[in-house]
């Protein structure tokens, strides 16, 4: 490619990932332009749990799926923008080179390998965060454009020794931390439901791709919600795991080394029975032997519906910062209405105050005021508009945000504590946000068993799917429902419910000039203006569960009782 000596760095890079990834679909287009066959349809519609059998017998091949999932991938892509790069001639030379066969009936070596796969031949894609070698990961970063690594993650290799077929990298928002998947690395991704629509946080691409069926499941990362925001905007299912339940060793970020609030990998998938067929197929090839940071926790098998007895289900109904949209709240009654109709107990959940914890949280992940992020970009490159308000606010001059703080300490608390308390922090400071942390954790910790509840429910976040280009009104505040539980360690899942209905989920006509908004804080004031029932009109409405630390086995059990007493009461999401 040609390039004048006046192009910046900026846009040589994004001018060369143009042409990387528009080449990698080029490629994939000679070979998987035509529509499905009737039994690539078939194949499709497949469970990982049939479509891993499927492949052991032999009765499916892995090329078979490469050729059904790069269909697919490609439709994906023409429909959403989620793909950074399309990996089919990889996936074809990695399973030609394993020599896959059907030998499951002999006692052959081969029979044995084969056995010991437990997802053998599951399509897969990965956030483009995390490493797969021979590419770049480019953390939407134009810095890390035309450096391949060298190695790939933990995760990676955990998948591809256990048959999984990986197939694309996904788009990301540029240094990640962002209300909607867009950078100029890689354009805007576009909500599955509708093209006026974002996808939510930085695993987006992901998110769209699963709900597009470009792939069976998408691997993303999660640091403030960004497996369980997307899946909510998109209609899929997530889970974000405890500290160490996953490998997390080659996941990238922008802020590499924030221990108090890391980065996990986390599933996205189109149905329960896959997610729990992903997470347990990653527990089951022993994580903890690829990735040091792994917990040496087998897969605990948990059954509530067979046990019978009534669960106790506590519902936070708000972050005490911005309450759920009309879409979003309905889906919470409909969940917490469905569990106590079928006789399980739901009571109101009110632990410690949550705008202080988060305060706390939004310290310690930007304790260096955004210098790591900044320092990442290369000379023109922007972050987009709600992170680059966030940062601009840390950086403004402490003396300014003081008089601020005080101006607005009567009408805004919650903004007026924001301005007082988030500036770079020093060594002793951070480690005094360490201790404020540990002790929210553990005033949840006596609550919770206090009240003895099984599960907490909440909204993942406060909106469906937000228009292109409002993420500024919307901030970085909008994750805060997720957040929450990055900050707790908890296991934490999102799963669809319902659709926004231009109908049911409107704000009266008189909202703007009611009581209930006079008393919101300008953050929220802000925020809901993003928030229309008519252009929402069709959107994927989910809700959050969470269980206590590394409970991720029964979290899983807890998204089942909910699918089942939903569909009871007659409520049953239809994705794409």
């Amino acid at each position: 490619m040609f390039w004048s000596s006046s192009s910046s760095v900026f846009e040589r890079a994004c001018a060369l990932k143009h042409e990387q990834r528009q080449a990698s679909v080029n490629a994939a287009s000679k070979l998987f332009s035509s529509p499905l066959t009737s039994s690539e349809e078939k194949l499709h519609a497949l469970p990982i749990s049939e479509l891993v059998s499927g492949c052991k017998s032999g009765d499916i091949s892995p090329f078979e799926i490469i050729s059904t999932y790069g269909k697919k991938a490609l439709e994906a892509q023409r429909l959403t923008n989620c793909v950074a790069e399309l990996m089919l001639d990889d996936a074809t030379r990695y399973v030609s080179a394993a020599s896959w066969g059907p030998a499951v009936d002999s006692d052959s070596y081969s029979s044995d390998l084969v056995r010991s796969k437990p997802l053998f031949g599951v399509p897969v894609s990965v956030k483009d965060c995390i490493d797969i070698a021979g590419h770049d990961t480019t953390v939407g970063l134009a810095r890390r454009v035309g450096k391949p690594v060298e190695r790939s993650s933990a995760i990676v290799r955990l998948l591809e020794d256990a048959g999984a077929i990986v197939i694309a990298k996904t788009t990301v928002p540029t240094a990640l931390f962002s209300v909607d998947t867009d950078s100029k690395l890689f354009g805007t991704t576009s909500n599955p439901y509708s093209p006026d629509h974002g996808v939510g946080a930085s695993t987006g691409g992901g998110a769209a791709m699963v709900a597009c069926g470009g792939s069976k499941v998408e691997i993303g990362s999660d640091v403030a919600g960004s497996v369980r925001f997307p899946a909510h905007f998109c209609g899929v299912w997530s889970l974000k795991g405890s500290v160490g339940r996953w490998p997390v060793t080659g996941n990238q970020s922008s802020m590499m080394g924030v221990e108090a609030v890391p980065t996990l990998t986390g599933p996205l998938t189109r149905s329960l029975e896959d997610l729990e067929q992903i997470y347990k197929g990653v527990i089951d090839m022993r994580p903890w032997e690829y990735d040091y940071t792994c917990v040496p926790i087998p897969w605990r098998p948990v059954n509530l519906q067979e046990e019978g007895r009534r669960l106790k289900w506590g519902v936070v109904w708000t972050d005490g910062v911005i309450p759920p949209s009309p879409a979003c709240k309905r889906a919470l009654i409909s969940v917490a209405d469905s569990l106590r109709e079928q006789g399980h107990e739901v009571v109101d959940f009110v632990p410690p105050n949550i705008p202080e914890f988060l305060e706390v949280g939004y310290q310690l992940a930007f304790g260096d005021s955004g210098q790591q992020i900044r320092s990442n970009l290369v000379p023109t490159e922007t972050v987009n508009p709600a992170l680059a308000s966030f940062l601009d606010l840390i950086n403004l001059p402490r003396i300014f945000k003081k008089l601020l703080s005080k101006f607005y300490s009567y009408k805004d608390p919650i903004y007026a504590n924001l301005l007082n308390v988030m500036h770079a922090k020093t060594i002793p400071e951070e480690r005094n946000l360490i201790v404020k942390r540990d002790q929210f954790r553990e005033a949840w910790h006596e609550q919770w068993a206090k009240e003895g509840l099984d599960f907490v429910i909440t909204v993942p976040a406060p909106f469906p799917a937000v228009k292109h280009g409002e993420g500024l009104k919307a901030s970085l505040m909008t994750a805060s429902y997720s957040f929450l539980f990055n900050l707790l360690d908890y296991a934490a899942g999102s799963l669809p419910v319902t659709k926004v209905d231009k109908n049911l989920d409107a704000l009266p006509a008189n909202f703007m000039s009611s009581p209930e908004y006079d008393a919101m804080n300008m953050i929220c004031k802000t925020s809901y203006t993003v928030y229309d029932a008519e252009s929402m009109h069709g959107l994927p409405v989910g809700v959050q569960i969470i269980g206590q630390r590394l409970e991720e086995e029964k979290v899983l059990e807890g998204m089942k009782v909910i699918q089942s007493v939903l569909i009871q009461k007659g409520i049953a999401f239809e994705g794409k």
